[in-house]
């Protein structure tokens, strides 16, 4: 049985449900979900320059599932540029 998920500390939301490539409607492209704790894993570690041992004391985490929550989340965004793929942000969480 897994451990019950720990609550993240998520800061910002995004302003938008999906980043697409241009002239090709998001219905014909195979989608990609991200999470809004990946979302935030990589505005704290990339956009803001964080290390990871301050975003995952931000997000409440321990480093190492910071570590991983930005791994992730970076796997999501780089296929979805590679293949052209829609990204789907997660807006509400759970």
């Amino acid at each position: 049985m897994a451990r019950p998920k720990k609550c993240r500390r998520i800061c910002s939301r995004a302003p938008y449900s999906c980043f697409k490539p241009n002239g090709v409607p998001t219905t014909e492209l195979p989608q990609v979900q991200l999470l809004a704790e990946e979302l935030e894993a990589l505005r704290l570690a990339d956009f803001e320059g964080l290390s990871q041992q301050d975003a995952a004391d931000q997000m409440m985490v321990s480093r190492q599932t910071f570590g991983n929550i930005v791994k992730q989340a970076r796997f999501k965004v780089s296929s979805c540029l590679v293949n052209g793929q829609a990204l789907m942000l997660q807006v509400e969480t759970e």
